[in-house]
């Protein structure tokens, strides 16, 4: 099994220290706030017993618990290491940082990965003379639940390493896929941001409350597409399929929005829908509306995982 070492300690750390401890990783810990390191132990064995509780493991959590270790140096977390993954500050400089200590660190056929979820590859690996080994593997959050992840080369990433990343994430249990030219924001965020961008233009003009429009996505869109994509709906829509599909609908969907173009969202848009989501759910439940979410996503996976045996 490939060792594993994880650099930043936060929600996406711990996450990921479950994903690959679960499918029998050793996984090492570091941070650079060392008390980050102890409390996040705690969590990601509170995490374990949650999964545990809601069917998606079934060994023990102190079991998996011991194949995860922590290290007070980033020297020593990546000594042996196979694959790091990375989850430090959302911020260029930062990966520039922190990439260039683990290639001139880690093990040279170490594989070097990031989960940052906007900052293409080529921006903070150029330089580098292990470039070629450097990726992103950007998961969803929780990722510990959601298993999509984001694969992300730059133009001078291995092959061998894209194979390879790709392969260790469909093993413990994630569902990869491949971004095959650098982007801005990746796919899903791309996908998420055209959807939110519309739906925050529909409550700016008054079409439809915040309430309303979260109905249609959860109660309608949300309920198709937590078993198929865009493109598998649409071909399930029409008798002919996709190109059924195209002939029929197309027009109707380019006309509706060819004259939409996106606007940022200004103080008094925010504070409109930071009014109805506050009258909706208190600030003082958020924490609370987290962990529900989680809760449900857990036995929305496992529910998947039942219906793909039939």
């Amino acid at each position: 099994m490939e060792k594993i070492a994880i650099v930043g300690c936060g929600l996406i750390g711990r996450a990921w220290t479950m994903v690959f401890a679960r499918a029998g990783h050793p996984v090492t810990l570091y941070d650079s706030v060392p008390e980050t390191v102890g409390k996040a132990v705690g969590l990601i064995r509170e995490g374990l017993e949650e999964l545990h509780r809601a069917g998606l493991i079934t060994e023990l959590p102190e079991a998996i618990m011991r194949r995860v270790t922590t290290s007070g140096t980033l020297a020593g977390a990546v000594a042996e290491a196979d694959y790091v993954q990375e989850n430090t500050a959302e911020r260029v400089e930062v990966k520039r940082d922190v990439f260039r200590d683990l290639d001139a660190i880690a093990p040279a056929d170490c594989i070097l990965a990031s989960s940052t979820s906007t900052i293409q590859t080529s921006r903070f690996t150029e330089n580098l003379p292990g470039r070629h080994r450097c990726i992103v593997a950007h998961p969803t959050n929780p990722p510990h639940v959601v298993p999509v992840v984001e694969i992300s080369p730059a133009p001078w990433t291995s092959p061998a390493v894209v194979a390879r990343t790709l392969a260790l994430q469909e093993r413990v249990g994630q569902v990869p896929i491949t971004v095959r030219k650098e982007v801005e924001g990746f796919i899903l965020n791309r996908l998420q941001g055209a959807l939110l961008l519309e739906a925050w233009r529909l409550v700016k003009e008054d079409y439809v409350s915040v309430d309303d429009l979260d109905k249609c996505l959860k109660d309608g869109l949300g309920l198709r597409w937590a078993f198929m994509g865009p493109f598998e709906t649409i071909d399930l829509n029409a008798p002919g399929g996709v190109a059924d599909y195209a002939r029929r609908y197309g027009p109707l969907m380019y006309g509706m929005l060819k004259d939409v173009r996106p606007e940022p969202w200004d103080d008094a848009l925010v504070a409109k829908v930071e009014g109805e989501r506050r009258k909706s759910m208190p600030h003082s439940e958020h924490a609370e509306r987290e962990a529900w979410r989680d809760r449900r996503l857990m036995a929305l996976v496992a529910h998947k995982r039942a219906a793909e045996k039939e």
